[in-house]
């Protein structure tokens, strides 16, 4: 292991190489010049792209990102218009009740299913899975309708 003492300049080194054959070869001090005027050049250049822009033509102007930010959460009460255009599966439910599977098997066309609503109790309306509204059932000309009576919002919709 050679002492730490002794330093090895760089015209050594070069020396060292080109003797070795192969290897790195041996930078002239032309070179050396011709780098560090490129790397001069490249660093004037990069510094006056730091400087004031030149003038732009008439009625050009510089470009400036804006930061981007999302709006504002609406205090707005829900509303059917939320539901406008969007495809739903929508589920009313009247009530809901136990059986066991032979009495479901038993059951025949016109069989009467009791639920644990009366009538007049409000229905749930479910959007997707998801407790939307309570409403009333009503009969209009011989058909079924719900009546929607309270919207539910935020965190009583869970």
């Amino acid at each position: 292991m050679a002492d730490e003492s002794q330093q090895v300049s760089q015209d050594e080194v070069e020396r060292m190489l080109a003797a070795a054959g192969g290897g790195a070869t041996a930078v002239s001090s032309a070179d050396r010049s011709s780098v560090d005027s490129l790397l001069d050049e490249a660093q004037a250049a990069l510094s006056s792209l730091d400087e004031t822009p030149a003038a732009l033509p008439p009625g050009v102007k510089p470009f400036e990102l804006k930061d981007l930010f999302g709006a504002a959460p609406a205090n707005e009460q829900a509303s059917l218009d939320l539901l406008r255009d969007v495809q739903l599966d929508l589920k009313i439910e009247l009530g809901r009740t136990q059986m066991h599977l032979e009495d479901v098997l038993r059951m025949k066309q016109g069989a009467v299913v009791t639920l644990d609503k009366l009538a007049g109790d409000p229905v749930d309306i479910y959007a997707n899975g998801r407790l939307i509204a309570r409403g009333e059932v009503l009969v209009l000309n011989d058909n079924f309708c719900v009546r929607v009576a309270e919207l539910i919002s935020g965190e009583a919709a869970a």
